[in-house]
């Protein structure tokens, strides 16, 4: 289905709009889909507040089986799905395979953790008296998703609302809608009733207003940049509606001397590529011991310059295009501003005369006040900077307003406990890229966001806590 989804039923935009989905690595159109504003989206509120009431009390058991089904739809799928999200998205089948794989286990891990939504029985102070804490659905939850991970974003969301008994009017990004509306379309398929999920593709301001404004929504779920979440949180204050953000990242790498360059330097290549770098968690500063700085940079050189660069539906391929041309200026723009900052641009930058393609850039920081390094570079820029001693590379790693994830690689466990506990940052992977999961908590310090998504924290982020308590027995 190519189309919005409200109340059950595949729609167009009230308006008549359409939006012109392009592939990024051709820059040809793939496909047209409805473009809709404020009142497809009070369409989509509507038929959620009409079905929270049936939702909501049924047993987690059996809304346990819709995900579950959901989830084994997903797999069944992934070759049609994978291959959808690569036309729109620009990255490599093996990734977009992988993410809906991720997908179809966070419904699953949902399904399951929503039958643990445990409450406390809590002994008073007075003989006569009890007291119990339970946890009870929501409401209407508005989902607001990016483009860089168009099937893990809303999966994650989407899983935990519907499973604590929420109900869900989901808006996608309009570069991607295509894989938003196949995990609907496998939600339909698992047998879940007409409004508890509903699907919006349109102008964002909009509706992102009707989202804040419209009193039957009772949390907003927002992954994206941080200047978006600081306009939902100043609108938040005027309605009190409660928000869960994922936002931006400047992600310190800390390479210690002790570590096997070869082996580290290329998984920093993989990982910081995966995506075309448009990766929240993305590894961004490259702080390096100064007594291996020299060989890591040369293999990260090496490594780098043999990517292959081209169309996600090539198997060789292990570099995508950036999302659009406007992704794709921002970051010749910041790749620019490190020139002019008299930093050595060691490879990369070169771009195709079609697709929003950059070859991988690796950047050596020569001058230490460089404002490049600050920004969130969301694209395939590798910087590496020289440190000398843990006290200089701590205080460097947490100077931004950013705190989502940062690395360290050593082999020296008291180094490596020591960074972890320095670092302010709300996930850190010591010797590993990934440093979350399914079942583990996916959230930032600072203006990284607000709450997590993921494990059973993100089960409690869409539950309200409730406190019941007996006098006079």
């Amino acid at each position: 289905m190519r189309k919005q989804f409200i109340n059950g039923v595949w729609v167009d935009a009230k308006n008549g709009g359409v939006w012109d989905v392009l592939n990024p690595a051709t820059e040809e159109i793939i496909c047209s889909v409805p473009f809709g504003d404020d009142a497809d989206c009070k369409l989509a509120i509507d038929a959620a507040q009409n079905l929270f009431k049936t939702w909501s009390v049924l047993s987690p058991w059996t809304r346990a089986e819709i995900l579950k089904n959901a989830a084994n739809i997903i797999r069944k799928n992934i070759s049609d799905f994978a291959r959808d999200m690569v036309m729109e998205s620009g990255k490599p089948l093996s990734e977009a395979s992988g993410e809906l794989n991720v997908a179809a286990n966070l419904f699953e891990w949902f399904a399951e953790e929503g039958k643990r939504s445990y409450g406390k029985v809590i002994p008073s102070s007075r003989t006569d008296k009890r007291m119990q804490v339970i946890y009870q659905p929501m409401g209407v939850i508005g989902v607001v998703t990016a483009w860089n991970f168009p099937a893990y974003n809303p999966a994650r969301a989407w899983a935990a609302a519907l499973a604590a008994g929420n109900t869900v009017v989901a808006k996608v990004s309009e570069y991607t809608p295509l894989t938003g509306m196949n995990l609907v379309v496998a939600l339909v398929e698992a047998g879940i009733p007409a409004g508890v999920i509903n699907l919006i593709n349109g102008d964002a301001s909009k509706i992102g207003n009707e989202l804040l404004n419209n009193a039957f929504v009772k949390k907003i779920s927002f992954t994206g940049s941080t200047r978006v979440g600081k306009i939902l949180m100043d609108g938040a204050s005027r309605t009190n509606t409660k928000l869960a953000l994922e936002l931006g990242g400047n992600a310190p790498v800390i390479i210690m001397d002790d570590v096997d360059v070869e082996q580290v330097a290329k998984s920093s290549v993989s990982t910081k590529f995966r995506n075309c770098g448009q990766v929240c968690v993305s590894p961004q500063r490259f702080y390096v011991h100064e007594k291996i700085f020299d060989q890591y940079l040369s293999a990260v050189v090496k490594h780098a310059e043999i990517l292959k660069m081209g169309n996600g539906l090539d198997s060789e391929t292990r570099l995508g295009p950036l999302i659009n041309k406007n992704q794709q200026k921002g970051v010749l723009d910041i790749i620019e501003m490190a020139k002019m900052e008299n930093n050595k641009i060691l490879t990369g930058g070169d771009i195709l005369e079609k697709g929003n393609f950059i070859s991988p850039v690796v950047i050596e920081v020569i001058n230490n006040d460089s404002e490049f390094i600050n920004k969130e570079i969301f694209g395939p820029v590798l910087p590496l900077i020289k440190f000398s001693t843990l006290e200089e590379v701590i205080e460097k790693a947490n100077d931004t307003p950013y705190g989502l994830a940062a690395y360290i690689w050593t082999n020296n466990i008291n180094n490596a406990i020591y960074l972890s506990e320095k670092l302010e940052f709300g996930m850190i992977g010591i010797n590993e890229w990934t440093p979350h999961g399914t079942e583990a908590p996916f959230g930032g310090w600072k203006q990284s966001g607000l709450g997590h998504e993921s494990g059973s924290e993100g089960l409690f982020e869409y539950l309200e806590k409730k406190l019941i308590s007996i006098g006079n027995l």
